[in-house]
């Protein structure tokens, strides 16, 4: 959802349905990053993350067609500016040089956005779903905004195991103010 975006909101279902576009149009764009994330990677251990989530965010596109169906409407994309900009940070992450453990972490760093991001919009859904009382629909999203909660805990983890403490090469000095 645009931040000046001219959607109308009548009531919660026409968020909700807004919302869920949004996400099945950020999900979409995440299937295309991932293997460019995965293939930029050198850790071994990062690209398996990145392999096991593009086929959860596959599961993720499955699901919000599903719930478009439960719904009666059709899945339709709108599109998702925030996304489209973490994908372009990522893209920076994907093209720079250097030190490959270091670029391994700027791509978790970038892909760590993406998972708060969507974390931050499958609660919202979810919420609203709950409200409605769409309560199926509701334990959908949050099976979903579960996976990506363990997501972004694997790369923590994924993170914390390619640079060791110690090993983090030239630091920069504190600013004495």
């Amino acid at each position: 959802m645009g931040l000046f975006s001219n959607s109308q909101f009548n009531n919660l279902n026409d968020l909700l349905i807004e919302q869920l576009q949004d996400l099945y149009d950020a999900e979409h764009r995440l299937t295309e990053a991932l293997p460019l994330m995965r293939d930029a990677a050198s850790s071994s251990e990062l690209k398996n993350a990145f392999d096991m989530h593009l086929e959860e965010t596959r599961n993720h596109v499955r699901r919000l067609e599903n719930i478009f169906a439960q719904l009666g409407i059709d899945a339709e994309r709108q599109t998702c500016p925030a996304m489209k900009g973490l994908i372009k940070e990522g893209q920076e992450m994907i093209d720079a040089e250097g030190d490959p453990a270091v670029k391994d972490s700027a791509l978790i760093a970038a892909a760590q956005r993406v998972e708060h991001y969507e974390m931050a919009g499958y609660g919202s859904v979810r919420t609203f779903a709950r409200r409605l009382g769409l309560g199926q629909i509701a334990d959908t999203l949050q099976m979903t905004l579960d996976e990506e909660g363990a997501a972004d805990k694997k790369l923590t983890q994924v993170a914390e195991n390619l640079m060791p403490a110690g090993v983090v090469g030239h630091t920069v000095a504190a600013a004495h103010v």
